[in-house]
């Protein structure tokens, strides 16, 4: 693994440097997950899009830059380094783009994706269910055939959809059915549809989180329809579909290291302020470290991906580090600030939010199941 930027790759971090450096808001913005907030995160998301660095690492047609794997990763870290606003529109991007680009037929890339980077079509994940959230082949909202209309007719319900109801589109699974056999129904009997949320039949019940924000939604779908063209991959083959954006979800787009790496020196800068204390400075050493090595495991990710290797069980890896990484920084930096926590409350939110990291895109417990019967060949648990 040769870790040497290239002249290339420096040219293009100053580019960005530059750029974001210019064109950053100077005032952090307001939530996203407010409906004001979201709406002035938008603005700033089409700013990036208009001066294409919305989508760096995308071919040029859909708004991109074309940029290699390493050089996204430039990017992302000169964007968490400038402080710019969380992306809005990342399950977009960042978890259906993958899947697009991988299953999406031409005209599905060509429809879906110059919208997408534009930030025009804004999509929310349809996954879990009121009975179906780590166990997520066990959901049971439904989609039966229309012969005549050339589609399908979708009905049931959806629930946590993170800013479903701020959104225009929702991508999701639905049973469609195959074969008699229970086991091989749970994980075949599935297929992946796209939806826009203002088609007929498809109710947007939005609700507030514990801390006021009130981007969630349930997603109720009573006789929905969609037409063959907004399936994504195979019918009755949604499952692939599906693990490959979960595979974005836990490894190498939604968590990049640039994030971790400008969260360690706000932690460093509050505690150079806060004065010398041995224990604190013996937790900052460990959390460089733990910045560090997340940073080094996902050089060696994008090396495999650069040389057209497969990345599979391996995101779970890369999720569990991220998600737990990010509750231990949170904890030192309440420690650290301790009353001025109080003060600054991007720590204290960001506290709060780091606690969902274990559960969602998929619950750590069931993660350390995959990396031990996927990667270590050990015998399933149950």
């Amino acid at each position: 693994m040769d870790l040497t930027w290239t002249a290339e790759d420096q040219a293009f971090r100053a580019q960005a440097r530059a750029w974001l450096e210019a064109n950053v808001p100077t005032d952090p913005l307001p939530s996203g997950d407010t409906r004001a907030g979201f709406a002035a995160h938008l603005d700033w998301e089409r700013r990036l899009h208009a001066a294409r660095w919305s989508v760096v690492s995308w071919p040029e047609r859909y708004g991109g830059r074309d940029v290699n794997p390493w050089q996204w990763l430039v990017f992302e870290e000169e964007y968490y380094r400038a402080g710019a606003p969380q992306r809005v529109t990342q399950n977009g991007i960042f978890l259906l783009a993958p899947a697009v680009f991988r299953f999406g037929t031409p005209e599905q890339q060509a429809r879906i994706l110059p919208r997408m980077a534009a930030a025009q079509d804004l999509w929310c994940q349809g996954w879990s269910e009121p009975g179906a959230g780590s166990d997520l082949a066990s959901l049971t909202s439904r989609a039966v055939r229309d012969e005549a209309g050339g589609g399908w007719r979708l009905s049931g319900q959806k629930t946590w959809s993170t800013r479903g109801a701020f959104c225009t589109h929702v991508f999701g699974l639905f049973r469609t059915g195959a074969g008699d056999d229970p086991e091989v129904r749970r994980h075949r009997g599935l297929t992946y549809f796209l939806v826009p949320l203002d088609a007929p039949g498809v109710t947007v019940h939005g609700f507030s989180r514990l801390d006021g924000d009130e981007g969630f939604a349930d997603l109720f779908f009573d006789d929905v329809f969609v037409p063959d063209a907004d399936v994504l991959g195979p019918v009755h083959g949604g499952w692939k579909v599906a693990m490959a954006t979960a595979a974005g979800e836990r490894g190498l787009t939604l968590r990049s290291p640039g994030r971790f790496l400008a969260a360690f020196e706000r932690l460093r800068s509050a505690a150079l302020a806060a004065g010398p204390d041995p224990a604190i400075v013996d937790r900052l050493v460990e959390s460089w470290l733990d910045v560090q090595a997340y940073a080094r495991h996902t050089d060696e990710v994008v090396t495999r991906i650069v040389a057209g290797e497969p990345v599979g069980a391996e995101a779970s890896l890369s999720k569990l580090h991220w998600s737990e990484l990010d509750v231990r920084l949170h904890e030192l930096a309440l420690d650290v600030l301790g009353a001025g926590a109080q003060t600054d409350g991007s720590w204290t939110r960001g506290f709060q939010f780091s606690l969902s990291g274990p559960i969602y895109a998929g619950t750590n417990e069931i993660q350390r199941d995959i990396v031990a019967e996927r990667l270590l060949g050990l015998p399933r648990s149950r």
